[in-house]
């Protein structure tokens, strides 16, 4: 992160000596290390001591591993096989121990000579290998070896400390080869400049920046280890906030127009025609998004809302005031369906206030448009001219609404809906189209935990919606096991048959749509319960249709949707069930956000398992939406014990969207919450965990909006600039300039 000159230089040449061009090579490939900074900052993912080793009975299958252990004995066989018809095979079979466990290592053919002649019972040693089973035991076959003897110089020195380091390591390249790699640019750290300027340090009790890096790689006591973490947390989640903050900082110098509704205006005209009081929740909330409209720099604002909390009530009534101030409000949604969906609900909730221009209209009126990709020329045409004329002071599109064609008179706020299916860019995009920065709203319905929307929405101001208005019903969720127990299934379909008996409505939901080639190449190998669900295709949704309109749902009125489907077909499905003439739904995720029929109380989702945790959680808050109580089934075939079942357990045992995003994250083991995804670079957060370090972080925030409202340009502090380069190479630099 701080990478000076010495630090920067690259792995290949001033090492070639020491790591050869194939390390340097296999390093930057596999591990994404370049320079000798980067090598320094790639961190021992644990510590191993040579009293108290790995638990060999925990290890995970399937994984490449790491363990110090002792070995208990080894046994050479011979054995006859097509390579050694005359028995002259031969199999080297030891058994390491750490006191929790036992675990085989396997040698074949002529690999066994050199382990034979070392690995004899009671020596110490380093292994790494890809954890198999066979003969029902975990065993390592031909694991890499590294012994600690501690008999010659090289190996007391790189063994010095009590505590091993183990690296994070990919099957090219070992732990201790990375270590030893380590040792050798470890005196370059001396060089490394601090970022974090000396009153933090010192007013936190934080080492310096070159004792963190050699208590981390060389650390004697557990104390080092923790001093350092401290340390290198602090870094990373420092320099974090500090780039959000001089986002935050710029953002408050751009202009905006302050956008004040009118007393008597459209606003309250819309607030007198509601049947319903907005609930305590939603009137904070909008009193958060008035003030900032208020202010002449642009709002930037995240609207976190549980599934069916009324956050389109409350953006609806922001972009009312916009309108009431003379502007116009665009909202962007991530599906046309969506779109469509929110463009009919809006003009419903408006009445004789969406007829602007038009016989009955109110006085306030305006107009609401929508524009889509797939509308026909003349509907474009008429939308694109009502936008341009100031005539319509809402518009509702998909990303059609970007192109460079479309032209606003004055647009003044941007509702973004579901902000994660947004690349920047676009966002980016459509903020360009006002005269001046308009206003920034960004909706999302998935709850996003305390520590990871100051990280990822740093230069957001965050408002939260966690009150579900009056007369929403709860939801009974169940996990329904098709494999070990078939007759579940069997009960989900006719509680299906139940709901609708009372005059409800279902939803099935699929991973597929089912017009895809599946692959023709079919592995003849017997495979387990839990690989057959996993290579199983997805369940999709025009076979599953098919077989319940004809099976277990027979009678019942089966309708499709999914992403393939024209525009208009979708259009007229979505409205035959909002009607009620449908009975069942069996759809993809296009229903995921948004869609709103509250006769609907009962989802079944196949193959659950094949959904994130979120995305369960979204689709499950499409039920329940009206007076009845609603019913979730996740249907999945994997067995008890796996981790796929523990996570769809957890989402049927709360309803609470921030403790599933917890969970969410806990279990994907956060990626870079730079968006990775978005700039492809190696993940930024090495000793920083979001959800664990709540405080650092919050506290790391203060401490950053205090440094930049100093000295926004960093003048004093050129440590701290150097480390800013280097997380924000350019692409990372452009995504928060595009947040």
């Amino acid at each position: 992160m701080d990478l000076v000159p010495a630090l920067q230089e690259p792995l290949q040449q001033p090492l070639k000596s020491v790591l050869g061009p194939a390390t340097a090579k296999v390093m930057a490939e596999h591990l994404g290390l370049h320079s000798v900074g980067d090598l320094l900052h790639h961190y021992p993912r644990r510590y191993e001591e040579r009293g108290q080793l790995t638990h060999l009975a925990d290890l995970p299958m399937d994984e490449h591993v790491t363990v110090v252990a002792m070995v208990a004995d080894a046994r050479l066989h011979t054995f006859a096989s097509a390579k050694a018809p005359r028995g002259k095979g031969q199999r080297l079979e030891v058994t390491i121990t750490d006191g929790s466990g036992r675990l085989q290592l396997v040698f074949f053919g002529n690999g066994v000579h050199k382990p034979h002649k070392e690995l004899l019972p009671g020596t110490r040693a380093m292994f790494a290998g890809k954890v198999s089973v066979f003969n029902r035991r975990l065993q390592l076959a031909h694991p890499a070896y590294e012994l600690l003897r501690g008999d010659t110089d090289e190996t007391v020195e790189t063994w010095a400390g009590a505590l091993i380091p183990i690296y994070p390591a990919t099957a090219k390249l070992e732990s201790w080869k990375i270590g030893k790699a380590i040792q050798t640019v470890l005196p370059t750290a001396q060089e490394a400049v601090d970022p974090l300027p000396s009153t933090l340090c010192e007013g936190r009790g934080l080492v310096p920046l070159p004792e963190a890096l050699l208590k981390i790689h060389r650390p004697h006591t557990k104390a080092d280890i923790e001093d350092a973490r401290a340390r290198l947390k602090w870094d990373e989640a420092f320099v974090l906030q500090v780039a959000l903050a001089r986002r935050r900082h710029a953002d408050a110098q751009l202009p905006a127009i302050a956008r004040k509704p009118k007393p008597d205006g459209l606003l309250t005209a819309f607030d007198d025609r509601l049947p319903f009081i907005l609930t305590e929740g939603q009137q904070k909330v909008s009193k958060e998004i008035f003030d900032d409209l208020a202010t002449e720099h642009p709002m930037h604002r995240l609207l976190q809302g549980e599934v069916g909390s009324g956050k389109t009530m409350v953006a609806l009534r922001a972009m009312l005031a916009t309108v009431d101030a003379g502007g116009q409000a665009a909202m962007l949604a991530p599906t046309e369906v969506l779109a469509q969906q929110h463009h009919r609900s809006i003009v419903e909730m408006m009445g004789e206030l969406a007829e602007g221009g038009m016989l009955g209209g109110s006085e306030h009126a305006t107009k609401v448009v929508l524009l889509t990709g797939s509308m026909g020329m003349a509907g474009r045409r008429q939308a694109m001219l009502d936008l341009a004329t100031g005539e319509a002071g809402i518009v509702i599109g998909t990303h059609a609404l970007i192109e460079d064609k479309v032209q606003f008179h004055d647009l003044g706020l941007v509702v973004v809906d579901e902000q994660h299916r947004f690349g920047v860019e676009q966002r980016d995009a459509l903020r360009g189209k006002g005269k001046q920065p308009p206003h920034l709203l960004v909706m999302t319905a998935t709850p996003i935990p305390r520590t990871v929307a100051m990280t990822v929405f740093g230069d957001l101001e965050t408002s939260v919606l966690d009150q579900l208005p009056a007369g929403r019903s709860p939801i009974a969720s169940h996990v329904v096991p098709a494999a070990d127990k078939p007759h579940f299934l069997a009960r989900a379909w006719e509680r299906v048959r139940e709901e609708v008996g009372n005059g409800h409505q279902a939803y099935v939901v699929c991973p597929r749509i089912g017009d895809e080639d599946d692959d023709p190449k079919k592995s003849g190998k017997k495979k387990s319960p839990e690989d057959e669900a996993e290579k199983r295709p997805p369940l999709a949704v025009l076979e599953v249709a098919d077989q319940l309109a004809k099976g277990p749902l027979q009678g019942l009125s089966v309708e499709v949707l999914h992403g393939r489907m024209h525009p208009d077909d979708k259009d007229a499905v979505m409205r035959r069930f909002a009607a009620g003439d449908t009975d069942v739904l069996v759809a993809t995720t296009v229903i995921e956000v948004g869609v709103n029929v509250p006769n609907a109380t009962a989802m079944v989702i196949m193959d659950a398992d094949r959904f994130g945790v979120s995305q369960l959680h979204q689709l499950r808050g499409r039920v329940g939406r009206g007076s009845a109580a609603g019913l979730c089934l996740l249907v999945t075939e994997m067995p008890e014990a796996s981790a796929a079942r523990q996570r769809l357990n957890s989402v049927a045992s709360t309803l609470d969207g921030f403790e599933l995003s917890r969970i969410d994250l806990e279990q994907r083991r956060e990626g870079d919450v730079l968006g990775q995804a978005q700039s492809g670079a190696r993940s930024s957060l090495r000793v920083l965990a979001v959800i664990e370090d709540e405080e650092v972080i919050a506290e790391a925030r203060e401490e950053a909006a205090a440094v930049v409202a100093a000295d926004p340009e960093l003048t004093g502090l050129p440590g701290l600039r150097t480390a800013l380069d280097a997380l924000l190479d350019e692409e990372r630099e452009q995504y928060l300039e595009k947040g």
